[in-house]
């Protein structure tokens, strides 16, 4: 089931998201939400722990083209390491009926989270929606519903 609800409560517009809620192995969950990038329907993971969002290199590239890409050796810097590459890209992001124009996101080889998944039988995702974004657009996120609520 796919909807996208917006509306206009004392002059903030709220969205609304649904959630999949799914565990990996009986003992955790991960939210997902379906976004587009680019006009493309993708899935992406909530992580509330990640300070940005970030991207599979490989898929963004697929959407996006590599022309999109410019190297980041902050972020590399950030992450404690130099042996991962790690690039920027500008993107058009929704998220439900939010659209985000020219979002500059994170993009990282993040390959071994759908190896993952597909060793344990799920689809892949194209990224994580960090904390930058729900700190910005004021995220609730209601498990009980599973709904994920954006303002702007």
């Amino acid at each position: 089931m796919v909807f996208n609800l917006s509306t206009l409560i004392f002059g903030v517009k709220t969205y609304t998201l649904p959630l999949n809620i799914f565990s990996l192995d009986g003992e955790g969950y991960h939210p997902k939400i379906e976004i587009e990038i680019n006009g493309v329907r993708q899935k992406a993971i909530l992580d509330t722990g990640a300070s940005k969002t970030a991207f599979d290199h490989d898929l963004l590239q697929a959407i996006a083209g590599e022309q999109a890409f410019h190297l980041d050796e902050k972020l590399s810097t950030g992450l404690g390491t130099n042996s991962m590459q790690c690039f920027r890209a500008t993107i058009d992001l929704k998220l439900g009926d939010l659209s985000i124009k020219k979002y500059d996101a994170a993009v990282l080889d993040l390959s071994h989270i759908n190896i993952a998944y597909e060793k344990l039988g799920f689809e892949k995702v194209i990224g994580v929606i960090g904390s930058d974004i729900l700190v910005r657009y004021n995220a609730v996120i209601d498990y009980a519903n599973k709904v994920l609520v954006l303002k702007a």
